[in-house]
């Protein structure tokens, strides 16, 4: 089972805001790993390390099925993301590039995956707040979810 095109849209949309995010200051990171220790630091708040530590490994080793790539991959004991960096290709800093990258690449199956387990265990209404409120200049509101409704 893959990935939903849903749930990959809106890793895409993410994955787009953060490289353009990228632009502005010095990227010291993927946007991959800027989206996922984003989403580790909300999530941590609301279900702790163990709880975020354990849906990751969960959301790396569907990943892992679409994207063998992602093999290197590992979760720490404190849900961070290893092995990434080395695996991933350095994004330029061109928005089509960027584009090109992150759609071929293991990242956007990996945060689409994460996504598709927070949808599920928190539900639709919970991960679009979660979402909003780590990234509040984001369009969310045009995401369809898995059952039709709009958002």
């Amino acid at each position: 089972m893959t990935a939903t095109p849903e749930m990959r849209d809106l890793a895409h949309r993410l994955l787009m805001y953060e490289a353009g995010a990228g632009e502005t200051s010095e990227p010291s990171a993927s946007p991959t790993l800027r989206v996922y220790e984003k989403l580790r630091q909300g999530l941590g708040e609301f279900a702790g390390i163990a709880g975020f530590q354990s849906l990751a490994s969960r959301a790396l080793a569907l990943a892992r099925m679409e994207a063998p790539s992602l093999a290197a991959a590992r979760i720490s004991a404190d849900g961070a993301l290893e092995g990434l960096s080395e695996i991933e290709h350095q994004i330029d800093t061109d928005r089509d590039r960027a584009a090109e990258c992150a759609a071929g690449g293991g990242g956007i199956i990996l945060i689409s995956r994460l996504l598709g387990l927070l949808l599920i265990f928190l539900g639709e209404a919970l991960t679009l707040s979660l979402l909003r409120v780590t990234w509040p200049d984001t369009a969310l509101d045009d995401c369809n979810s898995e059952n039709g409704r709009k958002a």
